[in-house]
Order: C-alpha cells, then structure tokens, then sequence
C-alpha cells in the first residue's frame, strides 16, 4: 500500500507540474527554449550534457510539445496505476535527465527523492494496488508491464 502512497504523489506531481509549466509557457517555442538557456548559462552540467540542451533548445518548436506530453502522460498513468512500471521507469529516466540539466540552479535533493521514489515505483509494480494495472496483472501475474 505505501508504493501505491508513493505513485499517487508522484504522479500528482507530474500533472501539477505540466499545469503550473502550462500557465508559466514553458510549453512554448520561446519558453522552452529560454528556460534551457538559462540552465546552459547558470547551471553545473557538464559540457557534454550542455551541448545537448542546446540541441534541444534549438529545436523547442519539437521539444516543447513532447515535454508536455510526457509530462502529462507519466502524471496520468501514475495517478491512475496503469503500466506503471514502465511509467516509473521513464519518470525515473526523465527526472534524471532534469535533474543533471538543473545542477547549480536548483536544490540538489529537490529532484533527486523523486527520481528514486521513481525507480521503486518501476521495481514494485506500485499499480497492482489501487490501480488498474490490478485487474491486468490477474491475467498476467509475470509482466513486467504492471
């Protein structure tokens, strides 16, 4: 029950965050791209991960819709408990990627509980209660899917 805890507030998290980006027009060419400017400018990622923001931000008119829709899509399944291991993965994957690309503009540990909390939600199946992953994993007790 206390993973189920723990994917609900994760995926809270994911759709309050695609809210607050929405309002904020992160999810804009313009507001993509000046958010990933600014942590290519302030931040402590290493050159490597800075050339790749700066691919990405070169490319927000593309990049700003996907993060969105990711965003949104991990928060949904989460809350709901379906595919939550692979969503938990992802989250885990996605949230780590943020994570590195905030290094020095952003506490450390802000991302970093979640991404973990993240990763054990991929590891104990955190749908099969109170979640509809539930009802799939009676047929398939074996996949990795719920």
């Amino acid at each position: 029950m206390g993973l189920a805890v723990v994917r609900l507030t994760i995926g809270a998290m994911f759709v309050w965050v695609f809210f607050e980006n929405w309002g904020k027009g992160l999810y804009t060419a313009s507001g993509y791209a000046g958010l990933i400017q600014y942590y290519i400018q302030k931040g402590t990622a290493p050159e490597v991960w800075k050339s790749i923001m700066a691919l990405v931000a070169s490319h927000a008119s593309i990049a700003a819709p996907l993060q969105a829709v990711t965003e949104i899509s991990l928060g949904v399944l989460l809350v709901l408990g379906l595919f939550t291991r692979p969503a938990g993965l992802i989250a885990c994957g996605y949230l780590a990627s943020l994570w590195v690309s905030e290094w020095g503009t952003a506490w450390i540990w802000e991302l970093l509980v979640p991404i973990l909390a993240s990763l054990g939600l991929a590891i104990g199946g955190a749908g099969r209660i109170w979640g509809i992953d539930s009802v799939f994993v009676r047929r398939q007790p074996t996949s990795l899917w719920y």
